[in-house]
């Protein structure tokens, strides 16, 4: 037994003394300098730079329609006995979820209240660009400039809990944040492009121009899902203009977070801390898992304006597609409920506002297309995503989301100043508003330490 350890750590040296050649041959190229693509239609030298006022304003005609969809959709397909979530969305579920929003969801209600906040479009790069821009009622303590972004399937919905929070000022902080919540080209409000390769990349071009059309020269950012993959963009091409990086969803993908991974295997705790070792290993249990539930992934990069039409044209179809991933990406164990535990933590009027925020722009097609645009060769030979982000950065691991070990942060983090866990799933600012919120001002807190430290 002796004797098998010592070769195993001999096998062990030898793969990381390879892995740091591979991890000095296979380095980041240098950052690109992007071209500012014009990503519409119309003339460059015509581009209404203007800030618009905009509210959501959706006609009789399309809510008549919508209510025709509703009531006329074919019945379901019942779910195999035994069976709750493993499938994909239970229909009986989602008869529960269809019959609310025929009876009880009232889109003239829900669109006062999406209407709360100040919204407003202006043009970047040619596309018309949405917003929510909330400042704090209140100039006594320092206000700093945040930028928070969603990813999918969600939308500016998912904020709408934090915002207030994030605008009001905390107890013995002071500072406090004046709120810029933005769309995703192609998603909700925001335009698409009409051309491809407006992947997470150019995306990044797209809101350091928003930023700085809106006044800001420095500024915080906050992202989950493809929100932090975009501002993890953003820090690597354009450091100057951030303050600071705070992400539900760190991801760390370099080869030598590969070789320790797999170096895991004989020693679990040498890159993950003990009470972690869960969320990793078994490895293959782990992959199996994400293999499993990431097949929409591998569609929308490859063939998403076929999923598109008929996400654009069935609303119970639509909602099928997103709310499954509400029920998983909050709690994989909710795989296993025949309530995919949605009411848990949210209630169907809310998520059916982040469904609805897609119907009624027809933006499904357009949004899923940003996979396509990201996970591809050309876009990841950028290398982007294996350079390190050189701000002071955060994470906040939620239980139930991707997973970075400590071992392998500091690869993509080097100025990682605050790192935290909590229970909860994905869609942290959607699910556990006060959580999100709390954990973003004790990183930002740190961050204006460093920098105050930095004069």
């Amino acid at each position: 037994m002796a004797l098998l350890w010592k070769l195993l750590i001999f096998v062990a040296g030898v793969v990381v003394l390879i892995g740091y050649k591979l991890n000095n041959v296979m380095k980041p190229p240098p950052v690109p300098k992007l071209e500012e693509t014009w990503w519409g239609s119309g003339d460059p030298w015509r581009e209404d730079k203007t800030i618009r006022s905009f509210q959501i304003n959706v006609s009789d005609k399309e809510l008549q329609d919508l209510k025709y969809r509703l009531e006329h959709a074919r019945a379901f397909t019942p779910p195999l006995q035994g069976i709750q979530q493993q499938y994909g969305m239970n229909t009986n579920l989602l008869k529960e979820i269809v019959d609310f929003w025929k009876t009880k969801y009232n889109w003239r209600e829900r669109e006062i209240f999406l209407n709360k906040f100040p919204q407003y479009l202006t043009s970047i790069q040619g596309l018309d660009i949405h917003f929510i821009h909330v400042k704090p009622k209140t100039t006594k303590v320092k206000v700093l400039p945040l930028l928070l972004l969603h990813g999918w399937p969600g939308s500016v919905r998912e904020f709408y809990e934090t915002i207030p929070l994030l605008t009001t000022p905390q107890k013995d902080r002071n500072f406090v944040f004046e709120v810029i919540v933005a769309s995703l080209p192609g998603y909700g409000f925001s335009q698409a492009a009409v051309r491809p390769g407006l992947g997470a990349a150019q995306m990044a071009v797209v809101f350091k121009n928003l930023m700085k059309r809106l006044g800001f020269e420095k500024y915080y950012v906050q992202g989950g899902d493809f929100g932090a993959i975009v501002l993890q963009h953003l820090a690597v091409l354009y450091p100057e203009s951030l303050l600071g990086f705070h992400s539900n969803m760190c991801t760390v993908y370099t080869p030598l977070s590969y070789i320790k991974t797999l170096l895991g295997v004989i020693h679990p705790t040498w890159f993950t801390r003990a009470d972690h070792v869960n969320r990793v290993y078994p490895l293959l249990e782990s992959i199996g898992f994400r293999l499993q539930e990431s097949g929409y992934l591998h569609l929308q990069a490859t063939k998403p304006d076929t999923l598109g039409v008929g996400l654009r044209d069935s609303p119970v179809g639509l909602a099928a597609y997103i709310l499954e991933k509400f029920t998983t990406g909050t709690n994989r164990t909710h795989q296993r409920r025949e309530d995919g535990g949605l009411k848990m933590y949210y209630d169907y009027t809310n998520l059916l506002d982040n469904v609805m925020i897609y119907w009624i722009t027809g933006s499904m097609p357009t949004a899923i297309r940003l996979y396509s645009e990201t996970f591809n060769k050309a876009h990841i030979e950028l290398g982007i995503t294996r350079s390190p982000v050189q701000i002071p950065s955060a994470c906040a691991r939620f239980s139930n989301d991707f997973y970075a070990s400590d071992g392998v942060l500091g690869e993509i983090y080097p100025k990682l100043l605050h790192l935290s866990d909590y229970e909860g799933g994905h869609f942290a600012a959607f699910q556990l508003p006060e959580v999100f919120t709390k954990d973003v001002f004790i990183a930002v807190e740190k961050f204006e330490k460093y920098h105050a430290s930095q004069q």
